[in-house]
């Protein structure tokens, strides 16, 4: 359900897309050194975006490292990282094994199995320092599976359960800034649900999985609406993320925010009228 929080690369700046790339590289960097290759090929931009936005808000101290790495062995490559950066790292892996457990748990997934598996060790020692985020995580993605079992149908009251982790995700400490990250986080999650389920609708009716959208998908203006849906809930992201004293990389926030999260959408919106 990852990989729509990306930047729109065409607007933003050379300099700009360096020091995007350089958060992306840092992530990796700490990726590695925590959790060795397995939390490596957890890296996703979306966590990318967390980074920047806490780093910009909380006027983190950045280290600048340049290194060669497995991907890009022949030049070095610019690394930003602070505090942050392992905090958007360790819910990288608290997120990554309960996706691996719940395809064990609900489709007996090789894959899963061994995955969560891998994972469980790290996973154990999150569990200990983050037990109020693991607890709102795992009852989220419990109340997600639900709604699925069911077959609801009613998209916002899905979707909401992914907000809300995603809000959660957001909060790194209990301070002001708290309820508006809170808030940001949650409409971005709930626009990265609907987002996704649009993306998949095609497929999951070919596989008869479950999408909330599929009903909605029987009307002749379904682009239409699924664009007045994430159009109100990203309005309502941009609204609280407005409200944050972000000074440092706002730019590049706000390209990934106005411009980049579409980017998944106009594609698929111009396959369709290609149709």
């Amino acid at each position: 359900m990852f990989g729509y929080v990306s930047a729109h690369k065409p607007e933003l700046r050379m300099r700009e897309f360096y020091k995007y790339k350089a958060y992306y590289c840092g992530l990796c960097k700490v990726l590695r050194e925590k959790y060795g290759f397995l939390g490596q090929v957890t890296l996703t931009y979306d966590m990318t975006f967390l980074v920047i936005l806490l780093t910009s808000l909380y006027e983190s101290e950045t280290k600048r490292e340049e290194r060669r790495c497995i991907v890009h062995p022949a030049k070095k490559q610019k690394m930003l990282f602070n505090e942050i950066t392992e905090y958007a790292a360790d819910m990288n892996i608290i997120l990554t094994y309960y996706k691996l457990l719940d395809d064990w748990e609900d489709e007996r997934s090789k894959v899963g199995f061994l995955g969560q598996q891998a994972y469980r060790r790290a996973f154990r020692e999150l569990k200990e320092r983050y037990p109020d985020k693991c607890e709102v995580i795992h009852n989220c993605l419990e109340t997600l599976h639900r709604c699925e079992v069911q077959n609801e149908a009613n998209i916002d009251a899905v979707s909401r359960c992914f907000g809300e982790l995603m809000g959660e995700l957001f909060v790194y400490q209990k301070d002001t800034w708290e309820e508006t990250l809170r808030q940001m986080g949650f409409y971005l999650g709930k626009f990265i649900y609907i987002l996704d389920a649009y993306d998949d609708i095609e497929k999951d009716i070919e596989k008869k999985n479950y999408n909330a959208l599929i009903a909605l998908s029987k009307q002749e203006d379904f682009d239409e609406k699924c664009e007045e849906m994430l159009n109100f809930v990203l309005a309502e992201c941009s609204h609280h993320f407005e409200k944050l004293p972000c000074v440092e990389d706002v730019e590049i926030l706000r390209n990934i925010l106005y411009a980049g999260v579409w980017d998944k959408f106009n594609q698929k919106r111009k396959k369709n009228d290609g149709k």
